[in-house]
């Protein structure tokens, strides 16, 4: 394993953790979605971290993605204010050391809302936990995905197919391609030393979704075709000989 590599990424996960896990308690109703980019932004230079999401090709005009509601991933951080019982799903990557790592969570803002809303959150999380529980040399992409998809299914849940989870490292994305559907024992066989990301996105309606360009002006924002409401969870996972290590993960 790349000694460096890693070291890097647990310090840079650990950043990402714990700034992810204060953000959880920060988010209020009567936020706006640009003040708690700001907010981000700061703290991710506060922390001694890059705000990744600067760096892409295509720039995101934003430090954090911001997906309220109908919006299921990549929502650009707008005027709107977040009210009680809105779902918002938060996901983020910073730069460390040469390295990225990237975390993803989904919350009910004032913690009152839906009880369907709060299912779909709880299994979306279950589902990312067994697909993690699947991480260790010698493992297919096929079984993760395989559990992952098999949750969400037993959950009554809108497995979403065209957005998937990824490789990590010195880019934001690279190979593998880790989709949340899958085959027990096929594709690509995992090695320690290997980082993915596991981010299962689910819905409450059908999975259909689309780039809404009108909601940033841009081509980020992906919503539900059906008006439903979007789940996203996320962690980036180190690859053991004997299992895993969540690297995002706040200790």
């Amino acid at each position: 394993m790349d000694e460096k590599k890693i070291q890097a990424m647990r310090e840079g996960g650990q950043i990402l953790g714990r700034l992810l896990a204060d953000l959880k308690e920060y988010v209020k109703p009567g936020m706006s979605e640009k003040e708690i980019d700001a907010w981000v932004r700061a703290e991710i230079v506060k922390r001694g971290a890059g705000v990744a999401y600067d760096m892409l090709e295509e720039e995101f005009p934003g430090a954090i993605c911001i997906s309220v509601n109908d919006e299921l991933v990549h929502g650009v951080p707008t005027d709107y204010v977040l009210e009680e019982g809105d779902k918002v799903s938060f996901d983020l990557d910073i730069f460390y050391k040469g390295y990225f790592t990237d975390s993803a969570f989904t919350m009910i803002v004032g913690g009152k809302g839906s009880p369907a809303v709060k299912k779909m959150i709880s299994v979306t999380e279950s589902a990312m936990w067994e697909g993690i529980e699947q991480v260790r040399a010698g493992a297919h992409i096929g079984d993760i995905g395989y559990a992952v998809e098999k949750v969400l299914r037993a959950g009554k849940l809108g497995v979403i197919e065209n957005y998937i989870g990824h490789g990590i490292g010195k880019t934001m994305h690279e190979s593998p391609d880790v989709p949340n559907y899958g085959k027990r024992g096929r594709g690509y066989v995992l090695k320690a030393g290997d980082t993915i990301c596991i981010e299962p996105m689910a819905s409450l309606g059908k999975p259909a979704n689309y780039i809404d360009d009108s909601a940033d002006g841009g081509s980020w924002t992906v919503k539900m075709k059906d008006g439903s409401i979007g789940c996203h969870c996320e962690h980036t996972i180190l690859v053991l000989d004997g299992g895993y290590e969540v690297l995002t993960l706040p200790k």
